[in-house]
């Protein structure tokens, strides 16, 4: 039966093939100059003739030629562009060719007297210039109301994925910039979750060079994936913002508010939100809107030379005590959260003078529940289960103020100056309820914990900046010096119940704490650098610096036992006072080979580091110990980058790292403040060094729209810091940092990115692998820990229309630790997440978004096996006169699915933690936006 069938349905499929093929056509051509003279790498773009949407594009061959095959047959522009030429369209048509041959398109070259006409002519979907390519934002349509990052979406060659973050041509976009002026701080997604993409006129994309190149003029091979918005002039001058306001279940609110207003020099941002929904400290949209498009990156590089770690000052490394404003964006998955905020920016631009400022405060309120499964192994086999009940309450409020200042003194010299300052307080409570069991059965442990703390801080830090170009091309020069305060004091009570049972289960051990102390904390550092720059030749230059830091950290800390009576009695034994001064030199050089595209850097650097502490129980002790140690590294240096040309790129880059030892490390005391936790420091560190070691290269075609990036990195530690443990039959442990060498770390990443139809359909695939050894003694037996990783991940992006967008994503992540004192305990665990966005478009202003996470957590150890579908929909409509109004109806976390889900594993423990947060509930919210006022309006006033 079937082989009487396959006659018939080889004609079928004929017949289906052929009217399939006579219903698509060809169209190609050649394209050059007046004389005749091909041009390689025009831009050639075929249109929709109705509202000129593009439905392909391309470019020529080496010799002009162009091809579009397999198009629906029908009627078409045919559009081409060239730097230097006046543009040129056409429409062409089907008819009953095969193949439509346009021959030979000649285009005239541009001069003064075609200008206006290029000006009415040249607007194009999008243009290849070099390395640029330039998108017309309003031939991308989004909905009303829509952000740069939903245009952004809509661009052929761009992706961005559901945290917000940007990939264009296969890399990670560094920076985004709007008319050209770096602004909106570093981070990419505070430009573009909340600027309206109604205020944008053109999209670009480039390679952009480092500061540094910018500065000198030479090129240092560095290059960043850079944005650049255009805005539209109506946008450019006047004012605009919006105002949401909304409300839902279980008693959810949130507001927000922010308005901005320019002309050709001054900008004016205030802002103001407060909600009850996890949206803690500034979302990344209020923060965008909150900086404004006249505002600075506070990243300017005081500390001159390569890399090579010890010479930075820190402030603190989350949001509560950061020295920046805090940008924690989006909700988060831990627990329950109520936020306050509200600033102020004010930023003047000219040719020559440079001021931007801002002041900002925000209060956090959070309650975290957590429960808790830990289990720790021993190198003699056995292990300790852990099950733990916490609850935190954190509430945190800050002040924050920044400015930079930049003056252009003449053509050749400039100064910057720049500030920030923080203050900040608040409190917080912590209580535990832990059970420990030994082998998974017997009950050696359990611990009630009741914490309590309060704090107050202030940082500052002020940075002058001084660069000078001489007459010669090249040589250049430049100062900076820098003061830095960073004061803390708190409060702090801890009450402990510690019950240990002993194997007999016959006599019990009672540990109780109940401590009350207070802490001050003084660091300030002085530091300057000086950079210099001198051309040897063409292609030879020759780079020299030098660093310098004094630092000085004063820390008191006084504790006092609680006594039966309530009375506080000091406590020598954990009290302690100390002071250290770090002095910090370091002198480099190295010699750069800069010429056609390839860049190489060969360099050294001596580094000096004079560390000076003496410590006791009391500042006013009659002796003091002291820890005096001098150490010098050698910190080698070396890059390579190569511009092959036609947006390929090679690059290889080697640095040594290096960390030094820390006071509290280095200080020989034993610290038992936590008698289940006893610290114990070693004088006799050194520091530590890592060997980094990358290479990758990148290609982009800007014909077909292909990407692909692939990079290898190998790093290996020397002299590492790692803290080792003796861990009792109860857990009781005793831990002392030590140097040892040998920890290393190697992967690899490929990532490639092809249209299945262009402007319609894009597909993205990467891959990563990386291998992790680490080293570290647990009861005096090396403990090595191999732990690999495997990730897959599959994006598909399909925007056929204005009326439907599809964005889904797919990453496999495979994770595997192996240890060395006890193979039993090795385990496997698996996270994947499949994501997806979609929108579509209903009659009369209405719109539908769904936004799909679905999470998988398997973890055989613990026979973990969690299943973690969020799915939030919203249905909006777009209302008022002029579109300015929105009212959207959310229901979040359809299938009540939200939780805090963390996994993780150590040298010697895995652990898994759950914590319960907010879910589903449903939000009613009304959104007004404001747009450019008219040219009358700007007339009668300078604003």
């Amino acid at each position: 039966m079937i082989k009487k069938l396959l006659p018939l349905i080889f004609v079928f499929c004929c017949t289906l093939l052929r009217g399939q093929v006579s219903n698509r056509f060809g169209i190609k051509g050649t394209v050059a100059d007046t004389n005749g003279v091909s041009l390689p790498a025009a831009t050639v773009m075929l249109l929709a003739p109705k509202d000129s949407a593009l439905i392909n594009f391309g470019r020529t061959s080496d010799k002009g030629v162009f091809e579009f095959k397999n198009v629906k047959r029908g009627s078409y522009l045919l559009k081409i562009t060239y730097v230097g030429y006046l543009p040129h369209q056409q429409t062409v048509g089907s008819e009953a060719e095969t193949v439509a041959d346009l021959g030979t398109i000649k285009m005239r070259e541009l001069n003064k007297d075609l200008y206006e006409v290029v000006i009415k002519t040249a607007r194009a979907p999008l243009s290849i210039k070099g390395d640029m390519i330039e998108y017309d934002a309003s031939s991308f349509k989004v909905p009303p109301g829509s952000t740069v990052e939903d245009l952004l979406k809509k661009l052929p060659g761009v992706q961005v994925d559901e945290n917000g973050n940007i990939k264009a041509q296969g890399q990670d976009v560094k920076k985004v910039t709007v008319d050209g002026k770096s602004f909106f701080g570093s981070d990419p997604k505070l430009a573009t979750k909340n600027l309206s993409a109604q205020a944008v006129s053109k999209v670009q994309v480039f390679n952009d060079k480092s500061e540094q190149s910018k500065i000198t003029g030479v090129d240092d091979g560095k290059k960043e994936k850079t944005v650049n918005l255009e805005l539209k002039e109506e946008f450019k001058k006047g004012g605009f913002g919006k105002i949401t306001a909304g409300v839902g279940t279980k008693e959810r609110l949130e507001g927000k508010a922010n308005y901005n207003k320019f002309n050709a020099k001054e900008q004016f941002s205030v802002i103001g939100l407060g909600n009850n929904t996890n949206q803690t400290g500034l979302s990344f949209d209020d923060y965008q809107d909150f900086r404004g498009s006249q505002s600075f990156s506070w990243g300017d590089e005081a500390d001159f030379g390569f890399s090579g770690g010890g010479r930075s000052f820190y402030f603190g490394g989350d949001d509560s005590d950061g020295i920046t404003i805090p940008i924690g964006g989006g909700a988060r998955d831990r627990g329950f959260a109520k936020s306050y905020a509200a600033g102020v920016n004010y930023n003047y631009d000219t040719k020559k003078t440079k001021f931007s400022s801002n002041y900002y405060f925000n209060q956090s309120e959070q309650t975290v529940n957590t429960i808790l499964a830990r289990e720790n192994f021993f190198p003699n086999g056995g292990n300790i289960k852990t099950t733990e009940n916490s609850n935190r309450f954190n509430l945190n409020g800050n002040h924050r103020g920044s400015l930079r200042f930049e003056k252009t003194l003449d053509s050749l010299n400039t100064l910057i100056v720049i500030g920030n300052a923080r203050y900040g307080s608040g409190n917080s409570t912590f209580g535990s309820a832990q059970q420990l069991f030994r082998d998974g059965q017997v009950k050696t442990r359990q611990t009630a914990i009741d914490n309590a703390s309060t704090f107050r801080s202030f940082a500052l830090t002020s940075t002058l900046i001084y660069r000078h170009k001489f007459k010669k091309k090249g040589r250049n020069f430049a100062f900076s010096a820098a003061y830095n305060i960073n004061n803390a004091d708190g409060r702090n009570r801890q009450q402990s119940f510690n019950e240990l049972f002993q194997a007999s289960t016959v006599n019990d051990v009672l540990r109780n704490i109940n401590q009350r102390d207070t802490s001050l904390s003084r660091q300030n550092q002085l530091k300057s650098s000086l950079f210099y720059l001198e051309p040897i030749s063409k292609k030879f230059f020759w780079e020299t610096f030098y660093n310098f830091s004094l630092r000085k950290i004063e820390v008191d800390r006084n504790l006092s036992d609680i006594l039966s009576s309530d009375q506080p009695r000091r406590n020598d034994t954990l009290s302690q006072y100390y002071t250290t001064n770090y002095v910090y030199h370091r002198l480099g050089s190295s010699i750069r080979y800069s010429f056609k595209g390839l860049n190489v850097s060969v360099g050294l650097a001596g580094q000096n580091f004079n560390l000076d502490g003496q410590f006791a129980s009391d500042q006013n002790a009659p002796t003091f110990g002291r820890v005096q140690r001098s150490f010098l590294v050698w910190v080698p240096n070396a890059s390579f980058n190569y511009d092959l040309k036609n947006n390929k790129y090679i690059y290889s880059n080697y640095q040594a790292n290096v960390r030094e030892p820390s006071t509290r490390d280095l200080q020989p005391v034993i610290d038992n403040s936590n008698p289940l936790f006893v610290r114990e420091g070693n004088p006799n560190l050194v520091p530590q060094v890592s060997h980094e070691f990358s290479l990758g290269y990148n290609t982009f075609d800007p014909g077909s729209f292909t990407n692909l990036y692939a990079s290898v990195n190998y790093e290996y530690k020397v002299n590492e810091i790692v803290y080792n443990q003796n861990i009792g039959s109860n857990l009781l442990t005793r831990t002392r940092p030590e140097n040892i060498s040998g920890g290393q770390n190697y992967g690899t990443y490929v990532g490639l990115g092809f249209p299945l139809k262009k402007t319609k359909a894009t597909m993205n695939l990467n891959t990563s692998v990386n291998f992790g050894n680490s080293l570290a003694f647990i009861n005096d037996v090396l403990n090595k820990t191999r732990s690999n990783s495997y990730t897959l991940g599959l994006r598909l992006d399909l925007t056929p229309s204005e009326f439907f967008t599809f964005y889904g994503n797919a990453r496999w992540f495979l994770n595997t630790t192996k240890y060395s004192i006890n193979a039993a305990q090795n385990q496997q665990f698996t996270n994947t997440t499949y994501t997806g966005e979609m929108n579509i478009k209903l009659p009369k202003e209405t719109y539908f978004s769904s936004r799909l996470n679905y999470r998988i957590f398997k973890n055989e150890r613990f026979g973990f096996d969690q299943n973690q579908p969020i799915l939030t929909l919203s249905v909006y409509k777009i209302i008022m006169k002029d579109k300015k109004g929105e009212i959207r109806l959310t229901a979040n976390d359809v299938f009540d699915q939200t939780r805090g889900i963390n996994q993780s594993a150590g040298a010697n423990y895995i652990s898994n933690e759950s914590t319960p947060t907010l879910s589903r509930y449903f939000m009613l919210s009304f959104t007004y936006n404001m747009r450019g006022v008219t040219n009358q309006m700007r007339k009668r006033s300078n604003w």
